[in-house]
């Protein structure tokens, strides 16, 4: 990861979450859980499992707090948050004002970003897990044997440490191509990104999937011309058609432009310039339309590969492959004393999935119950405006259910908080297993969708009636109060001729 020498946020940053005048700790003889890495699986399981009583060794061998505080969740929202205050500025006319178009001041906007992950940084911090009875190791940290982590130190000192059961929670790095000039065009990737100071008149982004499209929208509206190219068919290509339909539509009125469909051939440095070669085939499978897209920069955003490499993993009786550590449904490994959690698993590559795969390596290392992670009811949400939420199955997806499904959409326009807050884009969709009517899946494309989505994560992760989401009374006006009108949608499903019959015979014989 890079950092700005002589920041006061960076340095305030690294105070935290790698001390340079930290010490480590004497090792226990032995540890109840070694955990190997410190970003949000690892953070979580060591400070249940301290909080249980357990002796708890964390190794990292780089910054606490991993992808998400230092270059994931944490920077990059804070650049969309950005992002949105500049574009509500352009929108003021809609609501009765005059339009602005202020200006974005790149280096404050970043300055303001690094400020904010500094503050945030001690949650994740050395000192805080110290002070919660974590034995913090920062080192390198590499399995010496089915029993035994070995931490290299700074100075090269071993140190050994003995453990009952352990944790591999090194996460993931973003995904590179080993391209024909992908070296001399020194494309920036997430752990560079952030430490700009200077705005990219052209950025080309390569790739449309979350991090693509929430960083192409972010610096379109600072003023960047971005181009994507991407050999995904559609932006989001793994969300809803329709969710994806309407990210795409945002952003190209936002000034993106797209290649897609699109495989990446090579890179170049030209006239100053860092140059993307792009090739598209046709129907035969034959190259049928070569071009390219050139910018003062070009961000990879293709996804994250497992960390495994360095770890010892042989040496542990560890089976895994380049997807990752192959782990059974208690997330254990092929050495039944060894857990892993989070991105190197392979699994769901987000911060909330690795804090319930952690919780789950607890349960399932220490307690009885053997809890399985095929039964964590995932969702997430991609932060692009609008955002889109995700919960559960889509309609798509029957073979899975093992049932067939439908689905019931409401669109924003309809809904009166939505018309007023001048947001009608969006919609809601409910996915339910036809014959009985539970809820199976929940999408919401709108702004704050992931707050949205929260009315519908219960009743699908119960797998409640459809019907019964018309049973919660919401405050009036609320975009939340989506779910009771596809609840009375779901319930209107079931009025079918012979129960309206029915119904219109109970009403006459009331007297």
């Amino acid at each position: 990861m890079t950092l700005l020498p002589g920041d006061p946020h960076d340095r305030a940053l690294r105070a935290a979450v790698a001390p340079r005048d930290w010490r480590n700790p004497e090792p226990a003889a032995r540890y109840d859980l070694v955990v190997l890495g410190g970003g949000t699986a690892g953070l979580v399981a060591a400070a249940i499992a301290a909080g249980l009583g357990a002796r708890v060794a964390l190794i990292e061998r780089e910054l606490m707090g991993g992808d998400c505080l230092n270059y994931g969740c944490v920077p990059s929202k804070a650049l969309l948050a950005a992002g949105r205050a500049f574009a509500s500025a352009r929108r003021l006319e809609a609501f009765g004002g005059r339009n602005a178009d202020p200006a974005p001041d790149f280096a404050r906007v970043m300055e303001r970003m690094r400020r904010l992950r500094a503050q945030i940084a001690p949650n994740d911090g050395a000192e805080r897990f110290r002070k919660l009875g974590v034995d913090v190791f920062l080192g390198r940290g590499r399995f010496a044997g089915r029993e035994l982590v070995e931490v290299e130190q700074e100075d090269g000192v071993l140190l050994a440490l003995s453990f009952k059961r352990a944790l591999i929670a090194t996460g993931a790095r973003p995904m590179s191509l080993p391209l024909p000039g992908a070296a001399e065009a020194g494309c920036l990737t997430n752990l560079s990104l952030f430490a700009l100071t200077e705005l990219p008149r052209e950025l080309v982004i390569a790739g449309a999937g979350p991090i693509g499209a929430e960083l192409a929208q972010a610096f379109a509206r600072f003023g960047s011309q971005v181009s994507v190219v991407a050999l995904d068919p559609r932006v989001l290509p793994r969300e809803d058609p329709d969710a994806s339909q309407a990210v795409d539509r945002a952003l190209r009125a936002d000034g993106i432009s797209f290649q897609l469909s699109a495989g990446l051939d090579r890179f170049e440095q030209r006239g100053g310039k860092r140059v993307l070669h792009w090739a598209r085939k046709g129907a035969d499978g034959r190259i049928a339309e070569r071009g390219e897209a050139s910018g003062d920069q070009i961000l990879l955003a293709l996804g994250r590969v497992p960390n495994v490499e360095d770890l010892g993993l042989p040496e542990a009786g560890v089976a895994f492959t380049t997807k990752g550590v192959q782990v059974d449904e208690r997330l254990r490994t092929t050495n039944p004393r060894i857990f892993a959690a989070g991105d190197v698993t392979g699994l769901w590559q987000f911060t909330h999935a690795a804090d319930a795969m952690a919780r789950l390596v607890i349960r399932n290392a220490f307690f009885f119950g053997g809890g399985s992670h095929f039964a964590l009811p995932m969702a997430w949400c991609t932060y692009t405006d609008p955002e889109v939420a995700h919960a559960g199955l889509y309609v798509s997806e029957q073979e899975r259910a093992g049932c067939e499904l439908e689905e019931l959409r409401m669109d924003f326009a309809e809904m009166d908080r939505a018309i007023l807050e001048g947001a009608t884009e969006g919609f809601a969709k409910i996915v339910i297993e036809k014959e009985s009517g539970r809820l199976r899946g929940a999408t919401v494309v709108a702004p704050h969708a992931g707050e949205i989505l929260a009315g519908a994560l219960l009743p699908v992760a119960r797998r409640m009636k459809a019907t019964a989401l018309a049973g919660v009374i919401h405050p009036y006006p609320t975009q939340a109060s989506v779910w009771g009108r596809l609840g009375d949608a779901a319930n209107r499903r079931r009025f079918t001729p012979r129960a309206a019959r029915l119904l219109k015979s109970i009403i006459r014989m009331r007297g």
